[in-house]
């Protein structure tokens, strides 16, 4: 087991979205790119969690969008999600990301069809490639 002090130097500056409102959240899906959502509380785990995920979001940018909520800060978005432990990940997409791409949305619109998937494997930037890849969620350029 290896011990880390801090981020790898290398990512350069952080890729995760932190959230903010609902509405900038609808308008992340209407980019029609997968999000990841870690809703997560203050803890010694979500240290862990942090890191993962700028490596992940590092790696998978800008095919793959990666949000962390704050629950205790927004815990009307966090309680939507009926879940009781905390941290978890969800994986928000659209199976019809390709006709999305590239067509003008308005802002006002707060419905949307996503389909959101409970993100159960290894917690590492090697299980989100494993989970991307079983889903068939695009995650890179490669075809």
């Amino acid at each position: 087991m290896r011990y880390y002090t801090g981020y790898p130097k290398d990512l350069g500056h952080s890729r995760v979205v932190h959230f903010t409102s609902e509405r900038e959240f609808v308008q992340l899906l209407h980019e029609g790119r997968p999000v990841v959502v870690a809703f997560t509380i203050r803890g010694n785990y979500t240290k862990h969690l942090d890191r993962v995920l700028e490596e992940s979001a590092a790696e998978f940018y800008p095919h793959v969008k990666f949000v962390r909520v704050e629950c205790p800060k927004y815990p009307g978005f966090c309680i939507t999600r009926q879940k009781k432990e905390y941290p978890f990940i969800e994986i928000f997409h659209s199976p019809a990301q390709a006709a999305i791409q590239g067509r003008v949305v308005d802002p006002g619109i707060t419905r949307y069809s996503v389909k959101v998937l409970p993100f159960n494997y290894d917690l590492s930037a090697y299980g989100f490639r494993e989970f991307f890849k079983r889903h068939n969620i695009q995650s890179s350029d490669a075809k």
